[in-house]
């Protein structure tokens, strides 16, 4: 059983050793195992990993947008103290938009092509908070201001602005009912390097001026370190290392992690030789015994092909690593595999 981190107030959103199986054909594919941490009001935690890794099962999960084909097997998600039904889609609804919301990711395609922008803001407000179509509208004036676009530009179809702009009719849309949690699904994809600035900066001030908890969904370790307080990084469906966004960059702990820091391009050092990661991240159907990353991994013990390693409290965070025991700031000693 993995361990959350602790926080001194009480968290608005607790994942509680969280695992989920998909189903194809006659087997179980093992999609998340042993998911557990806490989200306090007004903080950004951000998921990072690269593609598979679980980010986005993590987060629908938690929004109870399962696909049909996904079963939660052990675990639970708690909203102020009391369990979310994420298995079950109708009693679910409540709590969807009022409680959490989602910016997808792609707004075009999550945005409805032959309505305009500002009815599709105001359906909410309708249907979750029982308002007159008057209230609604102006509702959704106001929030298009709040995110930086003129209220005649609600009138427009999806298709007649920009990308950023969608994207900001996308956030417009998930606070509309005022939740406490919204989950960004890499909501910068595909928009160019200073719309995403923007979104990113849009993003922090409604956060502190709303007090909103944030899950950030990315691949992107710099979004990560210009918008968020937190980072767990996610492998092969679990969760391997937490802990503060400056402690994390400044202290990677896990080789993992660490290989994620050094992949990053550098524009201050000109001369700055690459390293990616060796080898791919491993398939649901043929996962490694013991520590998914060891074949990957150039710090690899004999354990490690033996022993699932789990979060363990650790001074600066949490960290899934046999480099290091339990409350140890020293790595063990190593006998490569």
């Amino acid at each position: 059983m993995n361990s959350a981190f602790p926080k001194a107030a009480a968290a608005i959103l607790e994942v509680v050793d969280l695992s989920l199986d998909y189903k194809l054909a006659n087997i179980s594919l093992p999609a998340l195992r042993d998911i557990s941490f806490q989200i306090h009001a007004g903080e950004a935690v951000a998921l990072v990993g690269e593609s598979g890794s679980g980010k986005t099962t993590t987060a629908m999960t938690v929004a109870g947008l399962l696909s049909p084909n996904a079963k939660v097997t052990s675990g639970e998600v708690r909203y102020r103290g009391k369990r979310l039904p994420i298995s079950d889609e109708e009693a679910m609804r409540p709590h969807r938009w009022n409680d959490l919301s989602v910016v997808f990711q792609g707004a075009m395609n999550a945005l409805n092509p032959v309505q305009r922008v500002i009815k599709q803001i105001a359906e909410p407000c309708s249907l979750k908070l029982g308002m007159t179509r008057d209230e609604a509208m102006r509702r959704a004036r106001e929030l298009l201001e709040l995110v930086g676009i003129s209220a005649e530009r609600g009138a427009a179809y999806p298709h007649e602005l920009s990308g950023g702009m969608r994207q900001r009719v996308m956030i417009a849309m998930a606070l509309a009912c005022h939740p406490s949690i919204v989950i960004g699904d890499e909501p910068t994809t595909a928009l160019d390097v200073i719309t995403q600035a923007q979104i990113l900066k849009l993003v922090t001030r409604l956060r502190k001026e709303l007090n909103l908890a944030l899950i950030l969904i990315t691949h992107d370790l710099s979004v990560v370190a210009e918008s968020c307080d937190r980072v767990m990084i996610m492998y092969a469906g679990r969760i391997i290392e937490d802990g503060d966004v400056a402690e994390i960059f400044e202290n990677p702990r896990h080789p993992y992690t660490r290989l994620l820091i050094e992949s990053i391009p550098d524009p201050t050092e000109g001369k700055r030789v690459l390293k990616p990661i060796p080898g791919d991240p491993p398939s649901l159907r043929n996962r490694p015994s013991g520590c998914a990353f060891r074949t990957r991994c150039p710090s690899a013990m004999d354990i490690c092909a033996v022993e699932v390693p789990f979060l363990e409290i650790e001074q600066s965070g949490r960290v899934a690593c046999h480099l290091y025991s339990a409350g140890s700031q020293e790595p063990k000693v190593k006998s490569n595999v």
